[in-house]
């Protein structure tokens, strides 16, 4: 009998990268890689890859938990995902993360951008169409844990502390500020008024490469001297600072240990998100067969460029393990220490539960379930760390803050290519909808939602007719 050259695995629902009309894919193991197969009846055959560790594409399954659901949601299901955003009842996730782009405006235009904003793109959103995303963020979630400010470049707003003061007047647990930079590393004084929003307050700063060569392919300049002087400004008004780096294959990723030793130097840095390429809005010089690099391609990048990490310390997030990596490390007395060997790992986990479940009492199960989640903060993971170290034999560091914690995210925002229905459905960072009615999931807003042409596709999809009742 002929045997098949991989493993069949499982079976998922996705699109076609071309029409991105929904359509059967299957996931199987070749060449040592997980590759997703899919054929679309008008544009053929598609293989991707979308991990490069087997094992830990296996073992993900096991950091499931049971979803958290919003207090409302925003759409019912007509048409089945993703075509009833958002959130729609048949969503497995609230919002851990919900972005709110505040201006279309931006004084970059990065060549690679998925928002697709630049000086002269769209417009600042209103104050009272801003207090009304907020509101709806409230409505949906009752405290919501995290509020990303976006854009576009949201300090270009002319109200922007205004927006501040709105998000700060409002029962959210930690606000955060999605920048490239510039006017703060431009204006100390811009950089001090922002850390009177202290406590519960990030800077969430765009930080690709060391080098210029990426920062020109990324972002279309030399943004070295930019990145050193914001920093310069975050770290003497000492305010929480998580540089982001958009990872692409082949232009920053031999640095990505590199830009962590750099992060903790840096006494404001609490972590460092790593965000590979999502083909979405506008992604120039990127083939998407040769230039992907897949979430479990960053760990290992991790592990192979610092000294600091292991394989086991960098864990999936419960919320949406599928797309998300987590590991955290000490600093205690000039060293670094991973988090996860002062826990054995070997406690993280019931297989024959399917969640994660500690070998301590309750309480602490739920401590350690939420300091492994996206809608955690560095500075709110302060008093939860400190009740695991209690639990732990053998532990003693009294008056740990913030400033010893250091958190590694890998962070994957799927895309049209290696799109799967059942992680889709769990994702947990979400926009809301400049309809001020929805809340759309991050990977799905830039596929379907965001502007007029996407839209209208949209609509063009949803009446094929595989997709009427």
């Amino acid at each position: 009998m002929p045997i098949s050259r991989y493993t069949y695995y499982d079976y998922t629902i996705s699109l076609c990268p071309e029409c991105l009309r929904r359509i059967d894919a299957k996931i199987v193991f070749e060449d040592d890689q997980v590759i997703m197969r899919k054929t679309c009846p008008e544009h053929g055959f598609f293989k991707v890859k979308i991990a490069d560790d087997i094992e830990y594409y296996k073992n993900i399954r096991n950091y499931n938990k049971a979803s958290e659901y919003p207090q409302r949601f925003n759409t019912p299901v007509e048409h089945g995902c993703p075509f009833d955003c958002g959130l729609c009842t048949d969503h497995e996730q609230h919002s851990c993360l919900t972005i709110v782009e505040v201006t279309d405006r931006c004084n970059l235009s990065c060549p690679t951008c998925y928002a697709e904003s630049g000086p002269n793109q769209g417009r600042h959103r209103s104050l009272a169409e801003i207090e009304a995303m907020l509101d709806l963020i409230v409505a949906n979630e009752g405290e919501p844990d995290v509020v990303q400010i976006s854009g576009g470049e949201p300090t270009l707003h002319p109200d922007f502390f205004a927006i501040l003061d709105l998000a700060k007047a409002r029962p959210i647990r930690h606000v955060m500020v999605n920048t490239n930079g510039i006017r703060i590393a431009r204006d100390r004084e811009f950089a001090q008024r922002l850390a009177t929003y202290q406590p519960d307050f990030e800077i969430y700063l765009q930080f690709d490469s060391l080098e210029a060569a990426p920062l020109v392919h990324l972002r279309g300049l030399d943004l070295r001297e930019v990145r050193e002087n914001a920093l310069k400004h975050l770290n003497e008004v000492n305010l929480s600072t998580t540089l982001v780096v958009t990872v692409q294959k082949n232009i920053n990723d031999q640095e990505i240990g590199p830009i962590i030793e750099y992060a903790l130097k840096q006494p404001c840095v609490r972590g460092v998100t790593f965000q590979p390429t999502q083909i979405a809005g506008r992604v120039e010089q990127f083939d998407p067969v040769k230039d992907r690099m897949t979430m479990t391609e960053v760990r290992r990048a991790i592990v192979e460029q610092t000294e600091l990490f292991t394989p086991a310390d960098l864990i999936p997030v419960p919320c949406n393990p599928d797309a998300l990596i987590m590991g955290y490390a000490l600093k205690l007395n000039g060293e670094v220490f991973p988090l996860t060997r002062l826990i054995d790992p070997s406690y993280l986990l019931d297989n024959s539960r399917n969640t994660i479940v500690y070998e301590q009492d309750s309480g602490l199960h739920e401590q350690v379930i939420q300091l492994f989640s996206t809608g955690n903060n560095v500075d709110v993971a302060e008093k939860k760390l400190q009740s695991i170290m209690c639990c732990l034999p053998d532990i003693y560091a009294p008056g740990l803050s913030y400033g010893n914690l250091f958190r590694i995210i890998v962070m994957r925002f799927i895309d049209a290519w290696d799109f799967d229905v059942r992680a889709i459905k769990k994702s947990c960072v979400h926009i809301v909808h400049p309809d001020l009615q929805r809340i759309i999931p991050f990977e799905t807003m830039n596929l379907f939602y965001r502007g007029k042409e996407r839209l209208e596709q949209l609509d063009t999809l949803i009446e094929l007719p595989m997709y009427k009742a």
